[in-house]
């Protein structure tokens, strides 16, 4: 229990909650509606402008008074410099950063000099050490379960939460998979400070999501999901689909990235958030649905 209160403290938090940082849905509104109940928000900047993440920073700190924090994909963008610049910008009002999909080191010193903790999104228990000995001070461990992109390993949440938690000495956040208090409690009894939560938060009033995308996620099981790009070495859980189908049809061509990129990346995909009607679509989701 000392890592859950070190881990409160850190995030200034009432319970040891994490919102995900999601692409699209993870606005200010999202996030300040998280932190206002006890958790931590955060507003997330892949999938946006520049200015937008910025609106996103000012909404979120206009529309509560608690503690919420940003997450920097590190991969998402070929130079990040500028939306470290925009935290940094912000720091005042933000209370921590998480860093996913890339190589946390050379950033990790930039936001600790500016007051700002730093979380470090790791999927094995090596990365998770390496991330302490770079600096991290909260570690977010996401198993295979949860929605978008995930390690290459593949390790399940409940299966990587204790290989972590004995490879550090920071809080450990259990992520994937987590959606009610029983998950709360299995991550606690494996040693996890806390959890973090993503697609759950998607169906929720105060979610921008499509509610076409909302009532998907209701109505869905848990064996409604499916991993792609594996054959371009990425490891992406999505919610099946006919558009999912075709691009699984089209992995098994031996696609290169080149060739993949076009059916995953915007020219044949749609905002979760777009007001359209919805007949193709890449819907990222978590193992949690049913």
């Amino acid at each position: 229990m000392l890592m859950k209160q070190r881990l409160l403290e850190l995030l200034g938090i009432e319970y040891p909650i994490v919102e995900g940082g999601m692409a699209y849905i993870g606005d200010g509104n999202l996030a300040a509606a998280v932190s206002n109940a006890g958790a931590f928000g955060q507003v997330g900047s892949a999938g946006r402008t520049l200015s937008d993440f910025e609106q996103q920073i000012r909404l979120a700190s206009e529309r509560t008074a608690r503690p919420f924090g940003v997450n920097l994909p590190i991969g998402e963008h070929s130079d990040p410099r500028e939306r470290v610049e925009m935290i940094l910008k912000y720091k005042e009002h933000i209370r921590a950063v998480s860093i996913s999909a890339g190589n946390p080191k050379p950033y990790i010193p930039v936001f600790k000099e500016a007051g700002l903790p730093v979380m470090v999104v790791v999927s094995t228990a090596m990365h998770a050490a390496k991330a302490e000995q770079a600096g991290a001070d909260i570690l977010i461990a996401e198993g295979t379960e949860a929605g978008g992109h995930n390690g290459p390993a593949e390790l399940t949440t409940f299966a990587l939460i204790p290989q972590a938690v004995s490879a550090v000495s920071i809080p450990v956040v259990a992520a994937g998979g987590v959606a009610d208090g029983r998950g709360l409690a299995a991550a606690l009894a494996l040693g996890a400070a806390g959890v973090q939560i993503g697609t759950l938060l998607i169906a929720t009033v105060e979610s921008p999501a499509h509610d076409m995308y909302k009532q998907a996620l209701l109505t869905a099981r848990g064996e409604d999901t499916t991993m792609m790009e594996r054959s371009v070495g990425g490891v992406t859980r999505v919610l099946k689909g006919s558009y999912i189908d075709e691009v699984l049809a089209f992995e098994k061509t031996g696609p290169t990235r080149e060739t993949l990129y076009p059916y995953i990346k915007g020219r044949r995909t749609v905002s979760p958030c777009s007001k359209v009607n919805w007949i193709r679509a890449m819907l990222t989701v978590d193992r949690v649905l049913g």
